[in-house]
């Protein structure tokens, strides 16, 4: 397919821009050890991300995707992990390759780029700054920037409002089902990477990329 009427791109962060999972698991199984808990691989911890910290805290305490951890625990539990992850946000997380390229290709046609991430803002804003990435984005929304968060079309349509374009000349670039609903709740077009943490043949995105810069030739009849 083409990209030739896109204005603007929106990004996930998490599983799309950069691997946060080991620093994420390392949080969460700082968390476990404080309660006396096992702690669990990467890649279960990888399972409960994509819903926010609140929803990880729960998940990561509870080992299961849909546990709800008692409030108390929770509570605790979710302060501990804040704490922790905060001082640190990037000792392992690390860009996908082809990112910083794709980024700049896209910004050489002048497009506006956001970031739209259900990860915390106060957690996505220094995180994208360690990894250099800050500047290259016109907007970025947090889970907690809006009233709702991905899967909703709010922070998509909201991103619309303020680059001043219609919902379907904006692209959704991410891994998840979160941002293909959002995109599609939204009128715009769903565009899944292949390398992310979630399955992309189940995501049903309108196009499927390996790398950033892929976006790119997809544009380049604009």
């Amino acid at each position: 397919m083409t990209l030739s009427h896109i204005r603007a791109v929106a990004f996930d962060l998490d599983g799309t821009l950069a691997n946060t999972i080991p620093d994420l698991a390392a949080a969460a199984n700082a968390m476990r050890l404080h309660f006396d808990l096992a702690p669990l691989l990467a890649e279960r911890i990888q399972s409960h991300v994509g819903d926010g910290i609140a929803s990880l805290v729960h998940r990561a305490l509870t080992d299961d995707r849909e546990g709800q951890a008692p409030i108390e625990t929770w509570q605790e539990g979710f302060a501990f992990f804040v704490k922790y992850y905060h001082e640190h946000l990037c000792d392992y997380s690390h860009l996908y390759l082809g990112v910083e390229t794709g980024l700049d290709l896209l910004r050489a046609r002048q497009l506006p780029l956001v970031v739209i991430t259900n990860k915390s803002e106060r957690f996505a804003v220094p995180l994208l700054q360690q990894l250099g990435l800050v500047d290259r984005f016109s907007l970025i929304l947090g889970g907690d920037s809006l009233p709702e968060k991905k899967p909703s079309a709010l922070p998509l349509l909201h991103a619309c409002d303020v680059l001043g374009i219609k919902p379907n000349e904006l692209a959704m670039v991410g891994d998840s089902a979160n941002d293909v609903l959002a995109a599609r709740a939204a009128g715009s077009t769903a565009v899944a990477v292949n390398y992310g943490y979630g399955d992309v043949s189940q995501l049903n995105a309108d196009t499927v990329i390996g790398s950033l810069a892929e976006l790119y030739d997809l544009m380049k009849n604009n």
